[in-house]
């Protein structure tokens, strides 16, 4: 049976293994959902049923084996190379998929981050999504389906995946021998991001999040060393410049229910340092900081440079 680890996304689970039943598989889906909560394991466990023995993603056949082991030779992965995926990659693929199968039914592909097609990539990818060679099938992963060209995104059948909940993340955290209190809170921290999730049950990543927090509530007008030391920490990392921001939402959301007589807040583990720190501020002050962090999120996320977007939101 496909998708058998895999936390969440019933309905969607469901409306795959319909089609697998049918038989009826389209040449071209766009999987778009949230960052992390599973969209390349359930194409990948997609693929593996077309391409298996009995259709079941047995895991025990020669197709399965090596799918598992990433040496399936008519399995072909696209990811951007650097900001954009290129025409030269979506040339090569053309090119694979005009070959007939080495062992499987047909070609496949999964190209990641279909919201990063330029121009002429995209536009070199069209003819090959409207017909695919040798009835190849074609599935495109994005966090950000606004973003992916609307030839591409017509051309495809659309399946939405949306986050998985706390509780499920939780439960699959527990299942990997994780503590109790960090499942809890990284569950609670992960925006429904199972990958998310257990990036941030690492030793490393708790230490982080405390690092980040305690060092955003010591900014102080009076010590401009401790301003420039904050900004140091993001200096040109886009993608730890919005994780940080995102934790730091966190807290403030949780100082704010905390005034609000709340006794259950995300960052669960700092439940002195939130009642000291909501304790000295004033329900403006908070919902201010809120805003702050929101438009320094959405800055960098457009482009802006990530130091001084970062020292902004500092001062």
């Amino acid at each position: 049976m496909p998708f058998p680890d895999i936390a969440g996304h019933r309905r969607t689970i469901a409306v795959l293994n319909r089609i697998l039943g049918s038989g009826r598989v389209a040449h071209a889906y766009l999987f778009s959902g949230p960052q992390g909560v599973g969209k390349k394991l359930i194409a990948f466990d997609f693929i593996k049923a077309i391409f298996c023995a009995d259709g079941s993603a047995c895991g025990a056949c020669l197709s399965c084996k090596k799918l598992d082991s990433g040496n399936h030779p008519d399995l072909h992965i696209v990811e951007p190379d650097g900001q954009f995926i290129k025409v030269d990659q979506i040339r090569a693929l053309q090119k694979e998929l005009g070959y007939r199968p080495y062992e499987a039914p047909r070609k496949a592909c999964i190209i990641d981050g279909a919201e990063r097609f330029n121009p002429s990539s995209g536009n070199s990818l069209l003819k090959t999504l409207e017909e695919p060679p040798g009835k190849a099938i074609i599935i495109l992963l994005t966090s950000s389906p606004e973003s992916v060209l609307p030839t591409i995104r017509s051309r495809c059948q659309q399946l939405f995946f949306s986050g998985v909940s706390e509780d499920e993340i939780e439960k699959l955290l527990a299942s990997r021998g994780v503590e109790p209190d960090t499942a809890r809170i990284s569950a609670s921290l992960a925006d429904g991001s199972v990958g998310k999730a257990v990036a941030l049950c690492s030793e490393e990543s708790v230490q982080d999040r405390v690092e980040i927090i305690e060092k955003a509530c010591a900014l102080s007008l009076k010590e401009m060393a401790s301003l420039f030391a904050f900004g140091e920490l993001f200096d040109k990392d886009r993608e730890k410049a919005v994780h940080s921001l995102d934790l730091l939402l966190s807290f403030w959301r949780d100082m704010l229910h905390i005034r609000s007589g709340s006794v259950d807040p995300v960052n669960r583990d700092l439940y002195q340092t939130l009642l000291k720190e909501s304790g000295c501020r004033s329900d403006g002050s908070i919902l201010d900081g809120i805003e702050t962090i929101l438009r320094t999120r959405q800055a960098i996320q457009r482009n802006a440079n990530v130091r001084l977007a970062m020292d902004v939101l500092s001062m």
